[in-house]
């Protein structure tokens, strides 16, 4: 009899655990939801310029000023304190750097990891280009060969099976 408990007691606790409302509430605890409070209003226009150029790293595509995810709460408040710590634009931004990674930038540096990032839509723009130049080229040298020789551009189609 008390294997049969103990049976229903495991069976109850999976069933508990498998709950979906009781995961969410666990993925992500609540936390200070107490707006921010800024000293000055140049302190509340810088903050919001430094969270403008931040991305949440949970939301990804979102700042993290728009961000409602409570990781971007919690960032924002860690971005208050080091401003207040008296840390300039540039450390705030390498502190979350160090420790979220160069995603948490909306405008990464320049760099041997980020060259492609910047510079491959131009390149993709410019192979694209010469793509489109070389073929109307060779369009136009196949119309003005068969302007001047109409035979010879019938065998030049014929050799082409498209």
């Amino acid at each position: 009899m008390t294997t049969r408990l103990l049976a229903r007691l495991l069976a109850a606790l999976i069933v508990l655990a498998c709950v979906p409302g009781m995961q969410a509430a666990r993925a992500q605890p609540a936390g200070d939801t107490a707006p921010l409070v800024f000293d000055s209003a140049a302190e509340e226009v810088r903050f919001h310029a430094l969270t403008a150029e931040l991305r949440c790293v949970m939301c990804q595509n979102q700042s993290l000023a728009d961000s409602h995810a409570q990781i971007a709460q919690d960032m924002r408040r860690e971005v208050l304190v080091l401003m207040r710590q008296g840390k300039s634009d540039a450390e705030v931004k390498q502190f979350l750097v160090d420790r979220y990674g160069e995603f948490v930038l909306y405008r990464p540096e320049v760099g041997a990891r980020t060259w492609l990032l910047w510079f491959g839509p131009g390149l993709v723009l410019l192979g694209g280009g010469a793509v489109v130049w070389w073929i109307v080229r060779r369009r136009a040298a196949l119309a003005a060969t068969e302007a001047r020789d109409p035979g010879k551009s019938a065998q030049v189609e014929e050799e082409q099976e498209w």
